[in-house]
């Protein structure tokens, strides 16, 4: 993906101290679950480059909307996993239209 200025990125370590750095893709919070979620994929990849996107919890009463850091937590249930993956299949869904729009428009 290109580099945003304005795009947000956390920081990861792992258990053998290797510090990682992710651009966010989007948080969002779960009404059912009470949760909130963040999708993140490594930093520095270039637009036409397929990515990993990971999904985690946000530790208990952050705001999704500006998270301010902590232990990300591993998703625990199917069902759980479930509206995750609904949630970015929406996502990846409706930005694939929204370029199919943009593309017909310069047409």
């Amino acid at each position: 993906m290109a580099e945003d200025p304005g795009q947000q990125q956390i920081t990861l370590v792992d258990k053998d101290v290797k510090k990682t750095v992710y651009d966010v893709l989007f948080t969002f919070k779960s009404e059912d679950f009470n949760r909130s979620y963040i999708f993140i994929y490594p930093a520095g990849k270039k637009d036409n480059e397929q990515v990993n996107v990971e999904a985690y919890s946000l530790p208990k009463g952050d705001d999704p909307s500006n998270p301010q850091g902590g232990q990300l937590e591993a998703i625990q249930t199917d069902k759980e996993w479930d509206m995750v993956e609904s949630v970015l299949h929406t996502f990846l869904h409706d930005d694939d239209k929204n370029n199919t729009d943009d593309q017909d428009k310069k047409k």
